[in-house]
């Protein structure tokens, strides 16, 4: 049985490769060509490869729209786990029909579709004065992945013996001590888990940067790249182009978690 589930484990492997990794090739390669080349069949994989998309991307734009990307997945990322994390805690910690009251309203909320919220969110922003401000997208972002962060760390900290808090007590510790000494060591690598993927996902925000940002030139890098899909048509290569330089940040935030990630969510999936 084992013999043969090794080959068709590494055909699945393979096919699941192939893909993700033909887009990924395709999009490269067409970064590489001119204008002329990205309709040529002849020109697929043999061509003459030139970095004029790159340079024509690279520019002040950029450079202003990866600031405010980063602006907005760090806000985000650290707004989320200020306040996901105690939730988490709490709910990992209390029992009775309040914790199921509150599991079942997180539920709820993650269920509510990202478009509703838009309108009302605009209101209230314009009513702040926050409107058109990076501010306004962190409060948005942070808003709308709290439930699902929390619901995402509670695991983690139920796989933390309720002992170890209880000889932290008995060492004269309080309960925030013990919280902040002992539990959330225990569960770094489950909020680096969390806190990973918020950042991936505030990074991509889309939706909420193109309605609450009233200019242009604030946009995001994800607005940035809709934007190159004009009325005229399609610059493919500048957009190919700005969509690899977008993904490289990334890839290293993914390539430098990559093991947290493995190991976090290895270990959220016990309970």
């Amino acid at each position: 049985m084992n013999i043969k589930a090794g080959p068709v484990n590494i055909l699945i492997k393979a096919l699941l490769t192939l893909m993700y990794a033909i887009p990924i090739l395709w999009i490269v390669l067409t970064s590489f060509k001119s204008s002329a080349d990205v309709f040529t069949t002849q020109a697929s994989f043999i061509f003459k490869p030139t970095v004029a998309a790159y340079t024509e991307a690279f520019g002040p734009e950029l450079l202003g729209a990866l600031k405010q990307s980063i602006l907005i997945a760090v806000g985000t990322t650290v707004g989320v786990l200020l306040f996901a994390i105690p939730a988490a805690y709490a709910l990992a910690r209390a029992s009775g029909w309040l914790t199921n009251l509150g599991l079942g309203l997180l539920i709820v909320l993650q269920m509510m579709p990202h478009t509703t919220n838009v309108i009302p969110l605009f209101q209230i922003f314009g009513s702040w004065g926050i409107l058109d401000s990076t501010l306004s997208l962190v409060v948005a972002d942070t808003a709308l992945l709290i439930p699902w962060a929390t619901m995402l760390l509670r695991p983690f900290f139920r796989v933390v013996p309720v002992a170890l808090e209880e000889a932290g007590r008995i060492d004269g510790a309080s309960t925030l001590r013990s919280f902040w000494s002992i539990v959330l060591p225990v569960a770094r690598n489950g909020v680096f888990t969390v806190g990973t993927l918020v950042f991936l996902l505030a990074w991509g925000e889309f939706l909420y940067a193109i309605n609450f940002f009233l200019t242009p030139g604030k946009y995001p890098l994800s607005a940035l790249i809709a934007m190159q899909v004009g009325a005229f048509g399609i610059n493919w290569p500048g957009l190919m182009a700005l969509a690899v330089m977008t993904s490289i940040p990334i890839v290293i935030v993914f390539i430098c978690t990559y093991r947290l990630l493995r190991d976090g969510l290895t270990v959220g999936a016990v309970k």
